[in-house]
């Protein structure tokens, strides 16, 4: 019988990257209460009239946006449950999976950072269901966050959970904070990679990996 393990955040969150949080005992309810008069200051603070029935609910919107949607991968709570399965087949190829899309948030402006993701493995003793990737990369996006801390974020749950040291990231992204504001350059993008055994060690693996890369594009 194929042996299954399943994973929590507990489970992985002492081997991944650190994202700089405090603790905190408040439920969601009180989140979206806290973050929707903080807001109501804000947007009056910015001159807007929220007796108009177009922003009268906008505070609230907002709270529920960053509570439930925006950053739900602060709370360990909604991390993807994540089985594998054993590698009955002896499959030790590369098994890529591109064009990942990642929504996630500058911590610096908190405006958008809008990308794609190819991320590799090299299979050992056990394989995931290729969904779960595209989920592991969606939680650690939905923080605050530097392009460079999710882009191993993602690496280092993947080498703990699969128990393989050959593992690959690549994450092209737009920052908004440097299109909508700053500079103003809407052209360029921002690459990081996180390669990991054969794919930083390897010429030929890393290689081959390097060509996925190539053909993930942001339009």
């Amino acid at each position: 019988m194929t042996k299954k393990w399943d994973y929590s955040m507990c489970d992985v969150l002492k081997y991944v990257t650190p994202t700089p949080m405090i603790d905190s005992d408040l439920s969601d309810e009180q989140k979206i209460a806290i973050i929707t008069e903080k807001f109501t200051d804000i947007l009056t603070t910015l001159g807007m009239d929220l007796s108009n029935d177009s922003l009268a609910d906008s505070p609230a919107r907002i709270a529920r946006m960053y509570v439930n949607e925006v950053f739900k991968g602060l709370d360990v709570k909604n991390f993807p449950k994540i089985t594998v399965i054993e590698n009955d087949m002896k499959y030790d190829q590369m098994i890529v999976v591109r064009d990942v899309t990642v929504i996630s948030t500058c911590e610096h402006h908190f405006v958008t950072i809008d990308g794609r993701a190819t991320i590799a493995y090299i299979p050992n003793q056990k394989v995931i269901g290729l969904s779960k990737i595209n989920r592991v990369a969606d939680f650690f996006a939905r923080r605050p966050q530097v392009q460079e801390r999710l882009t191993k974020q993602i690496a280092d749950c993947l080498v703990h959970v699969l128990e393989t040291p050959h593992v690959a990231v690549h994450i092209n992204a737009k920052h908004y904070c440097v299109i909508s504001r700053g500079v103003e350059d809407a052209a360029s993008t921002t690459v990081t990679c996180d390669l990991r055994g054969d794919f930083r060690e390897d010429i030929g693996t890393r290689t081959e990996f390097m060509s996925h890369c190539q053909t993930g594009k942001i339009s």
